[in-house]
Parts: structure tokens; C-alpha cells; sequence
């Protein structure tokens, strides 16, 4: 093998394998650490709300970020229910043909707060903060925070409410019952002290 055919070789098996560790990591999922979800499932029954509100388009269609909506849980203990004037920050001009849309501007025509009823919830003895959960999980997670995207905050959230991606109207799917937090604190390193959730 002459000195030219041989430089030539080696240039191609470098560049090649340059080109293919590069395609492999860009492919690669990013390595995000997620709480350990504890095992147990809930039938709940379906919650009639006022409008359907499709979960399942907003998040896995228009992928849009579950704390766009519910933008409370980064900072206080709920996560909240967005004011209907966000919904219409979209909904003046996208889909306004379609029935809930219809009905949706309709309350705020009458400058009426939507009667959500709420889906999860715990005892009043219990004090659950979405926005130390959302820090733990979330915004202390290196790895999490530069990938934040519906698709990376989602699984987090699925924890306690199920995938959400999946679902129209929100259905209570997790048993959140004591015993099932109590293993959720276990898995993940949470506290153990009963007066962290009962004051």
C-alpha cells in the first residue's frame, strides 16, 4: 500500500468514525434523572367539568409545557388552574369554530371564572407544595433543566397525576394515599419526618 493510499485511508476511517460517534450522541435520549414512581395504580371516576378540556392536545400534540398552564407550581404549593384570559391569549384566533372553544369565549365574554372542579387533591391535614416537589425533580435537575420541554417536565408530573399526554379531561389514576407518598419519599430520598406533610 503506497504512502498516499494509506494517508487517504486513514483520513476516511477517522472522519468516518468522527461522523458516527457524532450521529449516535445526537441520537441518543438525553440521560435525565426521574423520580422513581411508586408502584400502585387508581380508577378514579371521570370528572364532568364544565368544558373538555383535551390535555392530550395541548401537551402532546401542540407540545405544550405543562407549566405554561400551570404556572403557580414553580412557586407556591398548588400548581393552579391558568386564568381563562391565558386561554384566550391562544384561543381568540386558534380553533374558535370548535364547540368548547364556543363556550370557553362565552365565559369570558360574561367575565365569568370557569367552574373547574378539582381532580387531585389530599386531606386538609396534608401539606403537599408542588413548588419543593417541582424544585427536587425539576429545576434542581441539571440534565432536566436544559432539556425543559413538555416531553422531559411531563414524566415528572405523570409521577402523582398519571401521563397527562395521554389523557382529555384529567382522571385521578395514582392512589396518593399515605402509604403510597410514604414509598415515593423512600425511592427518592424525600424526608421521613411526619411533620414535613402533616403541620
Amino acid at each position: 500500500m503506497n504512502d498516499l493510499l494509506r494517508r487517504w485511508l486513514l483520513t476516511f476511517l477517522c472522519v468516518g468514525g468522527f461522523l458516527i460517534g457524532t450521529s449516535a450522541a445526537a441520537s441518543e435520549a438525553p440521560n435525565i434523572k426521574y423520580p422513581v414512581p411508586p408502584p400502585g395504580d387508581y380508577n378514579g371516576d371521570v370528572v364532568e367539568q364544565p368544558i373538555e378540556f383535551p390535555h392530550d392536545i395541548h401537551t402532546k400534540v401542540n407540545k405544550i409545557n405543562c407549566l405554561y398552564c400551570h404556572s403557580y407550581g414553580r412557586r407556591s404549593k398548588v400548581a393552579g388552574i391558568p386564568p381563562t384570559s391565558k386561554c384566550m391569549g391562544c384561543h381568540r384566533v386558534i380553533a374558535t369554530d370548535k364547540p368548547r372553544i364556543q363556550k370557553l369565549t362565552e365565559y369570558w365574554e360574561k367575565r365569568q371564572s370557569i367552574p373547574w372542579k378539582k381532580v387531585h387533591d389530599v386531606p386538609d391535614f396534608v401539606h403537599f407544595t408542588h413548588e419543593k416537589h417541582l424544585k427536587k425533580f425539576i429545576f434542581d435537575n441539571e440534565e432536566l433543566v436544559q432539556e425543559l420541554s413538555v416531553d422531559t417536565v411531563a414524566p415528572v408530573c405523570a409521577a402523582c397525576h398519571g401521563d397527562l399526554r395521554e389523557m382529555t379531561v384529567a382522571r385521578k389514576v395514582k392512589p396518593m394515599t399515605m402509604g403510597w407518598c410514604v414509598a415515593c419519599h423512600e425511592a427518592n430520598g424525600g424526608p421521613g419526618d411526619c411533620w414535613k406533610c402533616h403541620k
